[in-house]
């Protein structure tokens, strides 16, 4: 019984992480005996522990028997790498909501889609309802366009010619030549908007970013009644972006 007031530790959770930390010390593998060994763990928990690491990912079983780490832990290793990237940012999304009451966003085009990375909202900067996801609605959504905007033209072609330009609003734009042509061309470049094309009643902003060499976009969303404010937020949303640029692309 745990002492009064102690944590409450669960030991089969820490046989495993110190089964974990002695098979990352064996880069080329290591039997399950030798494992044991150096843990300090029964031959038959070792083998339980290792069959569900294995079967989950965390572990690798050779083909001579050793074991390895497994591929799920350098998946936690990049998603943990990008959510301290995404920390470094937050606070300069954060104050382009609270000044001007407006939700941020922030996106990446990866593996040939346009992805939600961040949103960073309040109670008096609500998000848009993300009623169709932007990996459909990139034609329709200032970030999309953004992205697209800075894409050379293999890479837009190749865009388009997976992705339906779907009617949304009766303001999208479903034509890809008038999409690109309205891109190049964007009056508040190199910013481009989102007037009603994604939801009725809400426009959009938004220029480019960059995480080393990967394209993003940065923008806000607000209520087409206040669309006059929208030179001003242009002028604030440029170098906020080389702001994010700077802290997306630090290698530490």
């Amino acid at each position: 019984m745990a002492r009064s007031g102690g944590p409450t530790l669960i030991g089969s959770v820490q046989r495993a992480f110190r089964l974990l930390e002695v098979v990352s010390a064996h880069e080329n593998g290591a039997p399950a005996k030798q494992l044991a060994r150096e843990t300090g763990l029964p031959l038959a928990t070792a083998y339980h522990l290792l069959r569900t690491l294995v079967h989950d990912g965390y572990v690798r079983k050779l083909d001579d028997g050793g074991f390895i780490l497994g591929d799920k832990l350098q998946t936690l290793h990049t998603a943990g790498r990008g959510q301290a990237l995404l920390s470094r940012v937050r606070p300069a999304l954060a104050a382009l909501r609270d000044e001007f009451s407006t939700a941020a966003y922030l996106t990446f085009y990866e593996d040939g889609e346009i992805r939600v990375a961040e949103i960073v909202d309040g109670p008096r900067a609500p998000r848009v309802d993300l009623w169709v996801g932007f990996e459909d609605a990139g034609h329709a959504t200032a970030l999309g366009k953004s992205v697209l905007r800075e894409l050379d033209d293999e890479s837009r072609k190749e865009y388009l010619s997976r992705h339906t330009l779907s009617d949304l609003t009766p303001r999208t734009i479903t034509s890809p030549p008038e999409l690109l042509r309205r891109v190049d061309s964007s009056p508040v470049a190199p910013a481009v908007t989102d007037l009603e094309e994604y939801a009725l009643g809400t426009v959009c902003v938004a220029v480019p970013v960059y995480s080393g060499n990967m394209l993003g976009s940065l923008g806000v969303s607000l209520p087409k009644d206040r669309l006059s404010r929208l030179e001003e937020i242009r002028a604030r949303l440029i170098p906020t972006a080389s702001r994010v640029t700077r802290g997306l692309s630090l290698t530490k």
